[in-house]
């Protein structure tokens, strides 16, 4: 079985066949390259628990890492308390696996915007956009906001200005054909 970006690695342990756990961050180290100017941006955790995403991120396009400190008093609702590391300057780069309601993340790029970023842009897995997640979204400071398409995307999402949709089916194809011949899948991602 393959899965992609799990939110807890230790859920891998819950399943009795084989399986591996793919990573989107060689498809966005890809995407980076090719959209942002390498030496003026910096990865950013939108969260203390995101850190090891980002900094692998940030080790394979060789940029700096910050941190956004934030709380959740509630479910669905996060506070930003602080940002460890200097983005000022910098085009910031938020890495994530999962975007639901979008209010972390807003609530980040308004942070990172008010430390001095010159814009925010976005990067993650599972685009489950629900609610007024979209709108909510294209009304932010959110520069750009990429998702995977390992969630079917939304009308809404398509019709978004400041969405963009990245595909993983090669990424998805290399692990099975990695599988089939007997190869390391694991090492798609060194």
């Amino acid at each position: 079985m393959l899965t992609l970006d799990l939110h807890a690695g230790q859920i891998q342990g819950f399943f009795d066949i084989p399986t591996d756990n793919l990573y989107a961050v060689p498809v966005f180290a890809r995407d980076l390259r090719t959209h942002y100017d390498q030496k003026n941006f910096m990865v950013v955790s939108p969260d203390v628990g995101g850190v090891v995403r980002a900094r692998a991120l940030a080790k394979r396009v060789d940029a700096p890492l910050a941190i956004v400190d934030k709380r959740r008093e509630r479910p669905g609702e996060s506070e930003v308390m602080n940002v460890i590391g200097d983005v000022a300057g910098k085009d910031c780069i938020l890495v994530d696996d999962i975007v639901d309601s979008g209010g972390t993340l807003c609530n980040a790029a308004d942070a990172l915007i008010a430390k001095g970023a010159t814009s925010v842009s976005a990067y993650i897995t599972h685009g489950v956009l629900s609610g007024g997640a979209v709108a909510r979204v294209s009304a932010s400071k959110l520069r750009e906001l990429v998702i995977t398409n390992s969630i079917q995307p939304t009308a809404a999402v398509s019709a978004a200005r400041n969405i963009r949709v990245l595909a993983i089916a090669d990424l998805i194809g290399e692990a099975i054909s990695r599988t089939a011949t007997e190869e390391s899948v694991s090492s798609l991602f060194d």
